[in-house]
């Protein structure tokens, strides 16, 4: 099975807001970046737009470990999150709807079909791709507010 790395990364102007999201998806030297963007969206749904975008490019089963910096995303795999929300009918701890419920379902699709880790990374620091895909989705935003 092909090992994949992939750096993602969301951003949005005002939540809600033009967002942009980035994802660079790295098999030994060869690298490819997915970008994209939406009018009016949030924060949260652009990282996990990011994570969906990347692992779909993918053109085979891969073992892959997605590098974020959203906690959001990688919590809730790390922490369990997604599996009680799916037991408790997509809804929370404190029995609300689950926010973004169609993303992370089409993630969980997608994830069903590679062997996929999440690992958290620090924004804003010095982690290079990290930083790449954030000027990436910045890049998207500034594309929309252009137009």
């Amino acid at each position: 099975m092909k090992e994949v790395i992939i750096y993602t990364d969301g951003a949005c102007s005002y939540n809600p807001g033009p967002g942009g999201y980035a994802a660079i998806l790295k098999y030994g030297s060869a690298e490819k970046t997915v970008t994209g963007g939406e009018r009016e969206t949030t924060n949260n749904r652009m990282e996990l737009r990011a994570v969906i975008e990347g692992l779909s490019a993918l053109k085979e089963p891969c073992s892959v470990t997605v590098y974020s910096d959203s906690a959001y995303v990688v919590n809730a795999f790390e922490f369990g999150w997604i599996t009680d929300w799916q037991k408790n009918g997509w809804r929370t701890a404190d029995k609300k709807p689950v926010k973004n419920v169609e993303l992370w379902q089409e993630l969980l699709t997608l994830c069903g079909k590679h062997l996929v880790r999440f690992e958290k990374v620090k924004g804003h620091a010095d982690n290079e791709y990290n930083n790449r895909c954030d000027k990436l989705a910045r890049d998207e935003i500034l594309k929309l507010e252009s137009v």
